[in-house]
Parts: structure tokens; C-alpha cells; sequence
């Protein structure tokens, strides 16, 4: 009897799981990052995580890099709170090897990944945030290694749904936080521009306060020329000042300060036939960076900038195939006084054909050719594979990455006159390399529940890290001295990183006003290198992530609440008296009350626990701090 009924169970289950179609719940939504061409995520063979836009004005967050800390699979290795510095990690690579791409076109910094969140766009103009996690080099070159961030915007998206939202925050340690915007539509065109600024006195560190002042500006216009042709631009201004300390020593005399400023411009025209589709984009960066380790200190003075262009064309084949390709240019430029002036430039050309087999299969094999001004050509082959059907997923890739060296690695304290200890550059730097290998499946439950789960395996040669280095062993001395204490950028000859991971996002509304949204992940990494000293950036990754966010609404009151569980290796500082413990929970809240149809308050409370923590070792981010404020959305 229990065995029939069992039975009878699993058939019921079976036959509604088969009758969903995932592609109707917005848990299957249409994606490029992962292929450039617009395509479903089930038919890619990758494991992405999609979050849009709103979520931002939701959950208990104050800028983008803290949206992403809640991602399943994103590991931000924070530095200091509300957007002062963050480095992204995905899937246990280093925090250069997140290429971080906005509206198709590539912001990573030319000197130093530590500058990768800072992303200079204000939130109101975000359509929506794609994740793909694992290698992308096939299609985007260097630093697409342990995955791709693609922030994608409402104008450049073609989102032409009007809206205006403002929110003014203030709270403990001097808070003060706003952000507006609106995108507004015409006949052929959208407009759509915003601004968001945090500003904190900070709590108390070692000789200083963990302050903050962080400005973002950001406005676009999309065109439609004609039901073919388009044009759409963007210009940007990003402004950070900071609190610094310990951000990139251990040394008891740091009390750093830094400050960052980024331009950003870009043009985009693009034209939609009947067979083919093409883009031509055009971006201009700068990033001004000043920081100094102290008072008493000369402050290091950074200008670099980014030239780049990229052409693509998608072309239809047939009802089962099209074939998207593609050239790139980059030009990379620095001007500092501790590093030197110094330029590199590379070009790529890559194709990737998008091929269905039968009614369940599809195929993406891809193929880059790169060509690097200092490390010279290297070929990126890349093949992802999906068996889709009604309600579940089977999905493969393999694929072949690179990452050169950034200025800061190649030419760190070079210019300095003398250096007593810290962090030296070696311009004689390697590209790392990497063969990276996934497995997993997706199944999607009832409408509302996707489960994605996975195994990932990347084999790297010639990784680049910072290893502590005796004055003897260093291979340039003219302004060291014997007595200094150096960790030196070095090619560490390998590192195996393995790993399992699982998603689940989940999706239910019952009523208007009635519905709850969360998604969550866990990830188990191990590194390990056949170098005699460990590195210093591949040892600090967690080695087990669990991040989750929440979002409850029941009438007139909205919960949300986001948070982590991370488990990594113990380091300790004797000189600053600075632990990174072992694991720690942080759990984030914030309750909205609405008052009318546009108007809300709320009121959030960071860190609820009170837990002391540092996700780099000196770098102390805030205990509990509670803030409220006024919502207006429309």
C-alpha cells in the first residue's frame, strides 16, 4: 500500500514538473553574457545567476559591489563598508581573474584589480546584473578566469518602461545616504540618468575612523533611428574617498587614506535586420588614484586609462544555428610616480557558433585568437554544451583562459627611492594560464524553484601572487635594503582548484501584495599550489560560501534580509594585533512600511549580530550600525 501510493506520488510529481515550462516563471530568462547573442540561460551550458535592477532599492544594501556580496557563488572580499573597496571573487580565482563588464564592454582597471567594484553606474539606471560563473576567455579575453559580472542598463537595454525612484537614508557613525533617478521615454528615444552618494564619519579604527565619501553620476540616451539603426551613450563620473588602513599592508604606522575617481564614456550604435545583427561600441576610461599611507608619507599619484572598441556581428544561419563574431581592441595606459609611465595594447578576434542538435541539445564551440603587445598570441578554445528538457538541465563547458599581468603587479614601489618593506612588482611576469572544466544540472520545481548544482575543476599555470620574499632572492635590489621585509609578485608554477557548488532561487506571489523572493548559495573550494610558499591572494579565498537574500512582502510591509556564512584559513598580524577568524555569520535587515501607493519608510540595521570581522587581514569592516529612512518609487 505505501509502495502504490509512493508510486502514485512520483507520477503526480513527474507528470507536473514535465508539464511547467520554465521559460514562463522568469526563472529561465534570456541572457548574453555567457554567448553575446541573446539566448535563454538553459540552452548556454552555464551556470548564471540573473538579479534585477529593483532589487537594489530592496534589499539592506548601499552600493553595487555590497548587491553583489549576497550573489550565490560571489565571494566580495570587502575592505570597507558602502562601496569603499571590495574584490570579487568567483569561484576561488584571484581577485584579477573577475572580468567585471558593463552595457558589453570591459571595465576592469589597468593597474590594479582591487579597483574592479568600483563600477560607475548609478543604481536606478541598472536593468539588471547577469553572473556567469567560470572561464569566458573564448569570447572576452584576459581576466575572464574565474567568471564574468555583465551589469547591463535600462537604456542600452532598450528598456523602455518609465520610472523614477529617490531614497534618502541617515543613521549611526554620521551616515548619510541618497540615490534618485528616473528613465523616461520618448518616440525613438530613452532617457535615463541617476545619482547615489554615501557618506559616513565611520567608526573608530586604530589612530583614525573608518570614513567614507561616494558620489556616482551617471546618465544615458538611446535613439532609434529607424527600425534598423540605433545609437545610444553614456557618460559617467565616479567619485570615492576613503579610509584606507590596512588595505594593502599590515604595518602599525598605516592610518592611509585614499581617494578615486573614474570617467567613464561610451558609445554604442547598432543595427537588427532580418538575418543579421551588428554592434560597434567605442568606451573611454580614466581612473585617478591617490593614496596615501599616512600623514607623513609622500601619497603614490595613478592616472591610467582604457581605449577600447568592439565589433560584433551575429549572423542567422538557419532555424537551428547562427554564428556570432567578433574583434576587439584594448590600449591600456599608466602615468604614476610609483610605478612609471608605461602602455600595453591587444587585439582579439573570436567566433562562436551557436548550434542546436536535435530538439534538446545545443552546442556553443567558440574560438579566440589574442594578440598581446607584451605576452604575444595565444589561442582560446572554449566548448559549452545543454541538454534541455521540460523541467531539468544537464550542461558541460571546458574551456582555455588567460590573464596578464596588471601595472601594480609588473611595477609596484619600482619608482620609489628607497623601500623599508612591502609589496614589489616584477616586470618580467608570465600570463597565467588555465584549462577550466564544469558539470552540473538545473531543475526547475513547480514554477517557482530553480535548483542548479555543479562541480568545477580549473588547472592554472604561472599563476600571479604576492610571495613574501627574502632580500637575497629578490631579483632587483637598487632600492631595497638588506634588512626589509618583501613579498614579491611571482609566477607560482601551478595551482588545482576544485569545487562543488548550488544555487536555488525561488519565486512565489499568491496575491498583489502577497510574495516572497530569495535566492541562495553554497560553494566548497579547494586550492592547492606545488609551490614551496603559499601565496598570498589564493590562500585568502573562502573555502566554504554560503550567501542568501530575501525578500518578503505582505501587504503593506515589506521584510528583506541578506547575509553570509564564510569559512576560510586563520591569519594573524602580531604588529596591528589583527585575527581573520576562521569563519563568521553576518546577517543584514531592513523593513519597509508603505505609506501610500509611492511613498514608503523603513527602517535597517547592518551587521545585526555585532559580529567583529575582516575579510582581509587588518582591514576591520563595522560592527552594528542602524540607519533609517524615506522611499519614493514610481
Amino acid at each position: 500500500m505505501r509502495i502504490s501510493a509512493l508510486l502514485t506520488a512520483s507520477i503526480l510529481l513527474t507528470q507536473t514538473l514535465i508539464a511547467q515550462d520554465s521559460t514562463d516563471t522568469g526563472l529561465d530568462p534570456v541572457t548574453v553574457t555567457a554567448s553575446i547573442t541573446p539566448l535563454q540561460a538553459s540552452k548556454t551550458g552555464r551556470n548564471i545567476v540573473v538579479l534585477r535592477g529593483e532589487q537594489f532599492y530592496q534589499l539592506p544594501v548601499h552600493s553595487i559591489d555590497e548587491l553583489l556580496r549576497y550573489i550565490p557563488g560571489v565571494e566580495m572580499q570587502a575592505r570597507g563598508p558602502m562601496g569603499s573597496q571590495s574584490d570579487l571573487v568567483i569561484r576561488g580565482g584571484t581577485f584579477q581573474q573577475v572580468l567585471v563588464i558593463l552595457d558589453g564592454i570591459r571595465l576592469n582597471d589597468p593597474l590594479t584589480g582591487h579597483f574592479s567594484s568600483y563600477i560607475p553606474i548609478a543604481p536606478s539606471e541598472i536593468d539588471r546584473i547577469e553572473v556567469l560563473k567560470g572561464a569566458s576567455s573564448a569570447i572576452y579575453g584576459t581576466e575572464a578566469v574565474g567568471g564574468v559580472i555583465h551589469i547591463i542598463t535600462k537604456s542600452f537595454a532598450n528598456q523602455r518602461k518609465q520610472r523614477t525612484t529617490a531614497q534618502i537614508a541617515v543613521g549611526e557613525f554620521g551616515l548619510l545616504n541618497a540615490s534618485a533617478g528616473g528613465t523616461f521615454t520618448t518616440t525613438k528615444g530613452i532617457v535615463s540618468a541617476g545619482i547615489q552618494s554615501n557618506h559616513a564619519s565611520g567608526q573608530q579604527q586604530r589612530g583614525t575612523k573608518g570614513f567614507l565619501d561616494a558620489s556616482t553620476i551617471s546618465a544615458s540616451y538611446r535613439h532609434q533611428w529607424n527600425e534598423k539603426w540605433y545609437t545610444a551613450a553614456r557618460v559617467a563620473y565616479d567619485y570615492r574617498d576613503f579610509a584606507a588602513q590596512n588595505f594593502y599592508t599590515t604595518f602599525a604606522s598605516d592610518t592611509a587614506r585614499e581617494r578615486v575617481i573614474t570617467q567613464w564614456n561610451h558609445v554604442q550604435t547598432g543595427y537588427t535586420g532580418k538575418r543579421l545583427k551588428w554592434r560597434l561600441d567605442a568606451g573611454y576610461k580614466t581612473t585617478d588614484d591617490r593614496y596615501s599611507f599616512n600623514k607623513r608619507s609622500a601619497p603614490n599619484q595613478n592616472n591610467s586609462s582604457v581605449w577600447q572598441a568592439l565589433s560584433v556581428a551575429d549572423v542567422h544561419l538557419s532555424e537551428k544555428s547562427s554564428l556570432t563574431t567578433g574583434l576587439q581592441f584594448v590600449q591600456k595606459q599608466i602615468k604614476s610616480n610609483d610605478r612609471g609611465n608605461h602602455s600595453v595594447s591587444q587585439t582579439g578576434v573570436f567566433a562562436v557558433l551557436h548550434q542546436q542538435i536535435g530538439k534538446y541539445i545545443q552546442a556553443e564551440p567558440a574560438l579566440r585568437l589574442d594578440i598581446h603587445q607584451r605576452s604575444g598570441v595565444e589561442l582560446l578554445p572554449q566548448l559549452n554544451l545543454s541538454y534541455k528538457r521540460s523541467f531539468y538541465q544537464l550542461r558541460g563547458s571546458v574551456g582555455r583562459t588567460i590573464r596578464d599581468a596588471d601595472f601594480t603587479e609588473r611595477f609596484n614601489n619600482y619608482n620609489r627611492t628607497l623601500v623599508a618593506s612591502g609589496s614589489i612588482g616584477n616586470p618580467d611576469l608570465k600570463p597565467e594560464t588555465s584549462w577550466s572544466y564544469e558539470a552540473g544540472a538545473d531543475v526547475w520545481l513547480a514554477e517557482s524553484i530553480k535548483i542548479s548544482a555543479g562541480w568545477f575543476s580549473r588547472e592554472q599555470r604561472n599563476l600571479i601572487d604576492f610571495v613574501t620574499t627574502p632580500y637575497a632572492q629578490m631579483p632587483r635590489q637598487v632600492n631595497l635594503v638588506p634588512t626589509g621585509t618583501y613579498a614579491l609578485a611571482k609566477n607560482i608554477a601551478s595551482v588545482q582548484t576544485n569545487g562543488f557548488e548550488i544555487d536555488m532561487t525561488y519565486r512565489k506571489q499568491w496575491k498583489p501584495q502577497h510574495w516572497l523572493q530569495g535566492n541562495a548559495g553554497l560553494v566548497w573550494i579547494n586550492s592547492n599550489s606545488n609551490g614551496a610558499t603559499p601565496g598570498f591572494y589564493i590562500s585568502s579565498h573562502a573555502r566554504f560560501l554560503f550567501n542568501y537574500g530575501i525578500v518578503y512582502q505582505y501587504n503593506r510591509i515589506t521584510i528583506a534580509v541578506n547575509g553570509l556564512y564564510k569559512q576560510r584559513r586563520e591569519q594573524k598580524a602580531s604588529a596591528i594585533n589583527a585575527t581573520i577568524t576562521p569563519n563568521y555569520w553576518l546577517t543584514n535587515v531592513r523593513i519597509d512600511g508603505r505609506i501610500s501607493s509611492h511613498l514608503s519608510v523603513f527602517v535597517q540595521a547592518d551587521n545585526v549580530g555585532d559580529v567583529s570581522y575582516s575579510d582581509l587581514l587588518g582591514s576591520v569592516m563595522p560592527r552594528r550600525w542602524l540607519m533609517g529612512g524615506v522611499k519614493w518609487n514610481r
